[in-house]
């Protein structure tokens, strides 16, 4: 391997991956809820947090809409 290398005559680049970079978030979830994906983990051996970015990303691509009635 060489001693020295010279950089100076490179050009950079942009990384081609940014748009698939993930974005940090806090979000509030319930108990049951993260209990729930912690199972589901256990089972697959998947990280919750995984489990649950797949299962948002499954219901943002097909389009998934909450159908929800509250009681009066």
């Amino acid at each position: 391997m060489k001693q020295h290398y010279d950089f100076s005559k490179m050009k950079g680049k942009k990384n081609p991956y940014i748009k698939y970079l993930k974005q940090p978030v806090t979000i509030r979830l319930d108990c049951d809820s993260v209990e729930y994906f912690k199972s589901l983990s256990e089972q697959t051996g998947i990280p919750y947090q995984t489990l649950i970015n797949l299962y948002l990303r499954d219901c943002a691509v097909h389009h998934r809409k909450l159908h929800m009635k509250w009681a009066s």
